[in-house]
């Protein structure tokens, strides 16, 4: 089993900070991709920011220049540090991740059960 677990939910701002950690746990061999996904009311889930193995990063247009995601291979965790952030921000953020489970080269999947995120004056 693979769980993720979130955490860094908060009222900011307009032009405020936060950071978004996740955390993977379980039988893990190893994570290929981790990202963040996000979901406003009345709006589809998008993807945020991602991040491989390699490091290789991608964002969404929206954030890029202002969210910037990192990965710890070796504690299998992840963070979205948002700066700038805009009330357009504001979502259900989810952490996301795909690897391989220890010993069985079984493929995984997993999201983490979401943080809200407000920015708001």
């Amino acid at each position: 089993q693979v769980q993720l677990v979130e955490s860094g939910e908060g009222l900011v701002q307009p032009g405020g900070s936060l950071r978004l950690s996740c955390a993977a746990s379980g039988t893990i061999l190893s994570i290929e991709t981790m990202a963040w996904y996000r979901q406003a009311p009345g709006k589809q889930r998008e993807l945020v920011a991602s991040v491989l193995s390699s490091g290789s990063t991608d964002y969404a247009d929206s954030v890029k220049g202002r969210f910037t995601i990192s990965r710890d291979n070796a504690k299998n965790t992840v963070d979205l540090q948002m700066n700038s952030l805009k009330p357009e921000d504001t979502a259900v953020y989810s952490c996301y991740a795909t690897g391989w489970i220890v010993f069985l080269g079984e493929r995984f999947n997993a999201w983490g059960q979401g943080t809200q995120v407000t920015v708001s004056s």
